[in-house]
């Protein structure tokens, strides 16, 4: 499972709406290879569900989607989105990663 707080819940409402494209079903949040500690996460704008992803509705219609593969390092997972000083981001905080650069956008399992 993975717990999608109201703060991203918004932005991505907010993101969704300014998208304005009736072909997408939702926001894909995945893990990939890459980044300074081996793995990366990504978003983007998806049109269609995958057999295997795992969906959560997030209200107005929108989901976020995740696959399988993904889904086995984000679990227990938070999203959050975060307004700071120096910019705004979605931020994951990942119980299942051991080490993370320091801009947190990769990490290790």
């Amino acid at each position: 499972m993975i717990t999608i707080d109201t703060s991203a819940k918004d932005k991505i409402t907010d993101l969704y709406i300014d998208e304005n494209d009736p072909n997408v079903k939702g926001l894909r949040v995945f893990v990939q290879g890459g980044g300074c500690s081996g793995f990366s996460y990504g978003f983007t704008w998806e049109s269609e569900k995958n057999e295997d992803d795992f969906e959560f509705d997030i209200g107005d219609k929108i989901k976020v989607l995740v696959d399988a593969m993904s889904m086995q390092y984000l679990q227990g997972s938070t999203i959050k989105f975060k307004t700071e000083l120096m910019g705004a981001n979605f931020v994951i905080e990942n119980p299942n990663a051991t080490n993370k650069c320091g801009c947190g956008s990769s990490f290790a399992v």
